[in-house]
């Protein structure tokens, strides 16, 4: 799998609001993109800061990823996200070297890009996602 580069790097917190005015008045963040992703639990604001995106993850309830996260290890960093190409190909390709894989196949994310999940049992405790421009 060839990523392209790093996409964005989430971050989980308690209140996305809260963060989103930390993030503003600390560093100058702009807010690119505003949205909550049922499927998947998250009230999510994608901020530029310097060039980098940084993604604000709030839960919309305990039982959300982000939510059981967030109550077993507190805020902080949640995911880093690479964009790749093909991200069909891409899991094929973890999937054929025996990486363990959250989602065999991909799902909507903000902004509607297709996301994926790899298990961070393969990358030292890191979870990173795959991220494709549908």
């Amino acid at each position: 799998m060839q990523a392209k580069g790093t996409h964005h790097i989430a971050v989980a917190v308690a209140d996305v609001d809260e963060a989103l005015a930390t993030y503003q008045d600390l560093f100058g963040a702009v807010l690119d993109h505003r949205e909550t992703v049922p499927d998947q639990g998250v009230d999510a604001a994608m901020v530029i800061l310097g060039g980098n995106n940084i993604e604000l993850l709030g839960a919309t309830s305990p039982d959300t990823p982000v939510g059981k996260f967030l109550a077993k290890r507190g805020p902080g960093i949640h995911h880093i996200a690479f964009e790749v190409d093909d991200i069909r190909a891409s899991l094929a390709e973890l999937a054929a070297k025996g990486v363990t894989l959250i989602d065999e196949k991909p799902r909507r994310g903000l902004h509607g890009l297709e996301v994926a999940f790899i298990h961070p049992e393969n990358t030292y405790g890191v979870l990173y996602e795959l991220v494709a421009y549908a």
